[in-house]
């Protein structure tokens, strides 16, 4: 049995109401973004908090899954 990780982006954001929803990132065919490598999906999380401009906020998160 191994242990295998994927690694996606979820955009935090902030609701009209104060509450916050968390989304999963889409890549180009609308399914959720994978990055097989956390140096990968940090290259791409970074790149998307340095250029947001409505103040929301990207975060790493690890999918661990056993095979």
């Amino acid at each position: 049995m191994s242990h295998k990780s994927s690694y996606q982006i979820k955009k935090i954001m902030k609701r009209p109401d104060g509450t916050v929803a968390h989304v999963l990132m889409l890549d180009g065919n609308s399914e959720v973004y994978e990055a097989k490598s956390p140096k990968e999906a940090d290259k791409v999380c970074d790149m998307l908090n340095t250029n947001t401009d409505s103040g929301w906020f990207y975060a790493v998160i690890e999918v661990k899954s056993i095979r």
